[in-house]
């Protein structure tokens, strides 16, 4: 099982490479997206939940509503977005837009912000 300083290091590596302008947009929402992941579960970690997969978010918040409490279903909804339907265009085809990259960034930033509070 991953620590929290296990995941925020992870958040703060993928991060980097998610604001990196050299790297292509496909690598950028890439990392975004393992980003939010690892600070998803870095707050999860905090009441000794470990998610471990991006496919398992939803599952375990709902599971565990004590670590985002009434932000819950905001938290996965936002991360089912990026992952479901945004993250797809840009990693397995090129039929993204612009406002669909400002898009993963905006909800990502939705989601650092939820977690920063709850990570204190």
């Amino acid at each position: 099982m991953t620590s929290r300083s296990r995941h925020l290091a992870q958040y703060q590596d993928f991060k980097k490479g998610a604001e990196l302008d050299a790297n292509p947009p496909q690598v950028r929402v890439e990392a975004i997206f393992l980003a939010v992941f690892h600070l998803i579960d870095a707050c999860a970690a905090l009441q000794n939940i470990h998610i471990n997969k991006h496919q398992r978010v939803r599952y375990e918040l709902e599971r565990n509503p004590a670590v985002f409490g009434e932000r819950t279903e905001e938290i996965w909804l936002i991360f089912q977005d990026i992952e479901a339907r945004l993250r797809p265009k840009f990693v397995y085809g090129k039929n993204w837009r612009q406002e669909d990259f400002d898009s993963v960034f905006e909800k990502a930033s939705r989601i650092e912000r939820v977690c920063q509070e709850v990570l204190g």
